[in-house]
């Protein structure tokens, strides 16, 4: 009777420090999706993959997320670590311990924002004065000023 009760005064004593670490864990999975979809995924530099998908990424360090795609302007989003409310806890009732716990795992961290969901821009082309060279800009809301000089026509 007695182990048990000593074992589960030290399992509350071990519960109580790194209170984020053991709620948060090391890593944080991000869902990354755009649109258009199959566009590539860069974290830090490396490619990942493309969209959609989940990357699970160290708390411990911020992150730069670049998506691209042919043909759209890249996004790129900046994940910043914000220290989590878990480590707050941690700092009235889990004493140095748990703190110092917390800042070498990184669960002390969160990455923000939590996901990422992007709808990419067209690249617009822009006119040549090159005579020799045609070059046909698409726009979804064309101004009102502009002149009409041609009409598509089914083949």
């Amino acid at each position: 009777m007695k182990t048990l009760s000593g074992s589960l005064i030290i399992l509350t004593v071990f519960l109580s420090f790194s209170c984020a670490t053991i709620f948060n864990g090391a890593d944080q999975q991000i869902n990354i999706t755009s649109q258009p979809i199959n566009a590539q995924i860069f974290v830090d530099e490396i490619e990942w993959g493309k969209t959609p998908m989940i990357v699970t990424l160290s708390r411990k360090d911020n992150h730069i997320i670049r998506i691209e795609i042919e043909g759209y302007e890249p996004t790129i989003v900046p994940l910043k670590r914000k220290t989590s409310n878990w480590f707050m806890g941690n700092c009235l009732f889990g004493g140095l311990i748990g703190m110092g716990i917390d800042a070498l795992t990184g669960g002390m961290y969160i990455l923000q924002p939590e996901e990422v969901n992007t709808t990419m821009k067209h690249v617009n082309l822009e006119t040549s004065d090159n005579n020799d060279i045609m070059i046909i800009k698409i726009v979804m809301n064309p101004d009102k000023n502009w002149k009409k000089i041609g009409q598509l026509q089914k083949l």
